[in-house]
C-alpha cells in the first residue's frame, strides 16, 4: 500500500521528470533524447535537464523509502520496536514548506519562459524544501515527546543549516539586489538603496525593542523578508540591465589644450 508521503514524493518525482522531458525539447532537444537520457538523440542544455532529472530520482527514491518505513506511522514504530503502547504523536510547531515548496515551483515555471538564472533559484528552493519537509516529518513522528523529536532535529540539521543558510543568504543578497540595480537607471539605484537600507535599519530596531516576539514571529518576518527580496531580484532580472549611459562631454566644459 502506497503511504500518504510517498505519494507526495511520486507525484514530485512524475512532475519533474515531465518537465525536464519538456525543458529539454524546449532547449534543443530532439527525437528521444529527453526520454532516453540522450541516448537516442540531444537533451538540449544539460545543466537544467541534469538538475531536473536528479530531483525526480531523489524523489522517487524518496517516495520509496516513505513506503517502506510506512511514513514513519506510530503503529509501524511500535512494531518494529516490539511493544504494545503506541506512541501518540503530535508535529511540532508549523510547517512553512508548503507555501515554500509552492513559490519553489513557481520559480521553475517563471524560469522555464524566461531566465535560466530564476529556474535554477526554483530547483534551489525545492531542493531546500524537499530535504527540510523530510527530515521535519521523520523528526515528529521519531517518539512520543514533541520536545524530544525537536532537539532530535535541530541535532540533526542545525551544522547543517547554519553554513549552507549563511552562504544561500549572501548568494540571494547579492543576486537580487544586484539584479535590481542594474534594471534601474543611476538616480533610481541610489534612491532604491536608501530606501532598503532604511528599511532594514528599522525592521532590526523594531525587532530589538520588542524582545518577546515568539519564534513563529520571526521566522515569519525573516520568510516574508527573503520573498520580497527575491521577488525584487527576479522583477529585475526579468525586466534586463539598463543601457550603458555615455557620457558626453557639456557644451560648457573648459576644454584644455596642451
Amino acid at each position: 500500500m502506497i503511504t500518504s508521503g510517498s505519494k507526495w514524493f511520486f507525484g514530485l518525482a512524475f512532475t519533474t521528470f515531465v518537465l525536464a522531458i519538456a525543458y529539454g525539447w524546449t532547449t534543443g532537444g530532439n527525437g528521444f533524447g529527453p526520454l532516453t537520457f540522450g541516448y537516442k538523440g540531444a537533451v538540449g542544455d544539460h545543466f537544467g535537464y541534469s538538475l531536473l532529472m536528479a530531483a525526480g530520482v531523489v524523489s522517487f527514491f524518496l517516495g520509496c523509502v516513505a513506503t517502506a518505513v510506512r511514513d514513519a506511522e506510530a503503529e509501524a514504530l511500535a512494531q518494529v520496536a516490539g511493544t504494545e503502547v503506541v506512541p501518540t504523536v503530535t508535529p511540532v510547531g508549523v510547517s512553512y514548506w508548503p507555501p515554500l515548496a509552492a513559490f519553489g515551483a513557481a520559480l521553475v515555471v517563471i524560469g522555464l519562459v524566461s531566465e535560466a538564472l530564476v529556474f535554477v533559484m526554483g530547483l534551489i528552493v525545492l531542493g531546500i524544501v524537499l530535504v527540510e519537509w523530510t527530515v521535519q516529518t521523520w523528526a515528529d513522528h521519531a517518539t512520543g515527546d514533541p520536545e524530544t523529536n525537536r532537539q532530535i532535529r535541530n541535532r540533526l540539521m542545525n551544522p547543517i543549516e547554519f553554513p549552507v543558510a549563511g552562504v544561500l543568504v549572501l548568494a540571494l543578497l547579492a543576486l537580487s539586489f544586484s539584479r535590481l540595480f542594474l534594471a534601474l537607471s543611476a538616480d533610481q539605484t541610489v534612491l532604491a538603496g536608501v530606501v532598503l537600507m532604511g528599511v532594514i535599519v528599522a525592521g532590526g530596531f523594531l525587532v530589538a525593542s520588542r524582545p518577546k516576539l515568539g519564534t513563529n514571529v520571526i521566522v515569519a518576518l525573516l520568510v516574508a523578508a527573503a520573498v520580497v527580496v527575491l521577488t525584487l531580484g527576479i522583477v529585475g532580472a526579468l525586466h534586463g540591465s539598463r543601457d550603458a549611459e555615455e557620457e558626453t562631454p557639456s557644451e560648457n566644459a573648459l576644454v584644455v589644450v596642451p
